[in-house]
């Protein structure tokens, strides 16, 4: 964590945060309490009616009756918990209808609009003290080589720098190579004038961008006929057909799908499909070949969807030409046999249903669509720092879970004594059998973790632990509810929104859509807030390095 700023910086965010959330929280807990003791006098009935099926359920006591209305907040025992008490008499809802509205709807969703305010705010201040580190030493980096230029001149008439002594610094220095030609390029197109302040500082926007490559020139065929014929299998239009075949395949799939769910995996008769998934295979292989012919082998390769449909292509005709040798051609009456988990003929019809993610190609042609594709491939890009910290709290979570309460759950017939299925409660932990949920090693305890912090259930957690390892038990699960649940998926929400209203931005939706290349190659997480923050001025970058213990300025 200490090697990622971004990850540090989030940190600090939610340090920063911790005291805005500890004020809902101390709500949460007000809200809590004050239910929780009108729940244990309100459900005080007599014997056999509602009231006293609900005190005896979830209001037994006081811890009872917390987590029950904790586990409420997260409306995962929603409506049991009421259910009781609501089936003698309907008023009794009121009191779990307002609970909700005011903690759930209300107080919770605060909780979320605080820490969004604090994430936003407080990484605002830190991309806008970051850019302000960039100008600073792009700028006494041109101080620096401005100065070795006015010395090589006698009497310098102005003040710049040479591009020449420029590309020598860069060649020195480790960058990339393709950020590193995209400089060096504008650097050239400037000419052999000296580089003023402004266009130094241009040089360096161009690491904040992608760098797109230039796709490798296409073979060149004497005949004519091969030319018209490389010009036709490298049109859009043949794409299309490819998509339209593979449709085709899906279709079929879902045909047979629908028509074989009531027939018994031994009575089926796959000829039909057999038949059919030969004929996509052998078209696919075709246009393969094809697009190799028109693009050659470096342009086929140099598009990413190209790579995607000619791996999927060799598998399938691995997969097929096993399938033959194995049952031999389809016949009628053909049925592969399962030879382990899945037969090769299961495993083809498997890899052949990945066809449909070359309909993922049609989204950047929907406006709408592709401003949700890309939000959704920024944020993948730059979920990096809070999937680290993620990350570390799983980590410390699966071994703190490890240390206490590893060999507490046994399942029946392992020396436990545990109650089998048959006599369990409805809706325990031992009657839906949850017993790999347990924290008997690492991985097992990541898969437990993770089935808490998505809350379904998680009541059955709760109690479980409680009988097999103690009442103390709970803090360890409400503590994980609360890092997981409510901090960092509130944080990744917030990451959303501000990614999200980013691109429906008007002016960045506009820019979009007017083919901006900054807008395309633009990819770290900094420039979603680039139309916000602000640049430096002259005044404010010469004050700072005019005081800098290492740098002598020479104006």
């Amino acid at each position: 964590m200490q090697n990622s700023s971004m990850m540090k910086k989030t940190l600090k965010c939610i340090r920063s945060s911790l005291p805005e959330m500890a004020s809902v929280l101390l709500l949460l807990a007000l809200h809590l309490c004050v239910f929780t003791m009108s729940g244990m006098l309100l459900f005080t009935g007599e014997k056999g009616d509602g009231q006293d099926r609900e005190r005896l359920i979830y209001f037994r006591n006081l811890p009872e009756a917390l987590t029950s209305l904790l586990v409420l907040l997260t409306t995962a025992n929603n409506p049991d918990v009421m259910i009781p008490a609501y089936s003698k008499n309907r008023a009794y809802a009121i009191f779990f209808i307002v609970f909700t509205l005011i903690g759930s709807l209300f107080l919770m969703n605060l909780l979320t609009a605080i820490i969004y305010n604090q994430f936003r705010g407080y990484l605002m201040k830190s991309f806008q003290t970051s850019l302000f580190r960039r100008r600073l030493g792009a700028r006494a980096a041109f101080e620096v080589l401005s100065s070795v230029t006015a010395e090589g001149e006698a009497h310098p008439r102005e003040v710049g720098v040479r591009p020449r002594d420029f590309l020598q610094v860069l060649q020195r220095v480790q960058l990339d190579g393709s950020h590193t030609q995209a400089v060096m390029e504008k650097v050239r197109s400037y000419g052999g004038d000296l580089l003023s302040a402004g266009e130094f500082q241009k040089l360096f926007n161009e690491f904040d961008k992608r760098v797109i490559k230039e796709p490798p020139p296409r073979p060149e065929y004497p005949s004519p006929f091969l030319r018209r014929a490389q010009i036709v299998f490298s049109h859009r239009y043949f794409d299309y057909l490819g998509n339209f075949i593979a449709l085709g395949n899906l279709v079929s799939i879902s045909v047979f799908l629908v028509v074989d769910a009531d027939v018994l995996p031994g009575d089926r008769d796959d000829f039909v499909l057999g038949i059919l998934n030969c004929i996509f295979i052998l078209y696919y292989l075709l246009e393969l070949l094809l697009k190799v012919f028109a693009l050659g082998l470096p342009g086929y390769l140099a598009h990413s969807s190209n790579v995607f449909d000619g791996l999927l292509t060799v598998v399938l005709l691995v997969l097929e030409i096993s399938t033959l040798a194995v049952y031999r051609f389809p016949h009628p009456g053909w049925k592969p046999e399962t030879l382990g988990l899945l037969s090769l003929w299961d495993m083809a019809r498997l890899v052949n249903s990945l066809i449909v993610v070359r309909f993922l190609r049609i989204i950047p042609s929907l406006k709408l669509m592709a401003v949700v594709a890309s939000t959704i491939l920024d944020l993948i890009r730059n979920m990096r720092a809070f999937g680290g910290i993620l990350v570390v709290v799983y980590y410390v979570f699966a071994i703190l879970g490890i240390s206490l309460f590893r060999g507490v759950i046994v399942a029946p017939g392992n020396g436990s004594l545990s109650p089998d299925n048959s006599s369990a409660p409805c809706g325990s932990f031992e009657q839906l059998e949850y017993w790999p949920n347990n924290f008997d090693d690492f991985a097992a305890a990541l898969i437990t973790l993770w089935n808490v912090m998505v809350v379904n259930n998680w009541q059955v957690f709760l109690d479980a632990y409680r009988r097999y390892s103690g009442p103390w038990s709970k803090i360890y699960f409400v503590l994980w509810w609360l890092v997981s649940s409510v901090v960092w998926v509130n944080l990744f929400l917030a990451l959303i929104l501000e990614n999200f209203l980013h691109k429906w931005d008007r002016r960045s939706h506009l820019q979009s859509l007017a083919g901006d290349p900054d807008s395309t190659y633009q990819t770290s997480a900094e420039l979603l807030f680039r139309e916000v923050l602000e640049e430096p001025t002259e005044d404010e970058l010469m004050e700072k390095l005019s005081h800098h213990p290492h740098l002598r300025l020479c104006r």
